[in-house]
């Protein structure tokens, strides 16, 4: 039996996004009930973040809303799925 294993890995996506900042704040806005209903009001990321007025607001993991790692395209198309 020969086994055989990956070595390089080209895939430097967190969970399909871009990197764990973009998916964190995705995840909290998807899964809170109470941003998403805000989010879904809002067409688009920026939007919501004036909509919802987060200067230094953070995800309950420490991320921030305005972070400048947020891939905020892929952010948009997300809120387009909502």
């Amino acid at each position: 039996m020969t086994t055989t294993f990956q070595t390089d890995l080209t895939d430097t996506t967190y969970n399909g996004w871009t990197n764990y900042e973009t998916w964190n704040v995705s995840l909290w806005i998807q899964n809170d009930e109470y941003l998403y209903n805000c989010a879904r009001k809002c067409d688009s990321y920026n939007e919501f973040v004036d909509y919802m007025m987060f200067n230094d607001g953070k995800t309950p993991d420490g991320v921030s809303y305005t972070s400048s790692e947020l891939n905020i395209c892929e952010l948009d198309e997300m809120m387009e799925d909502l």
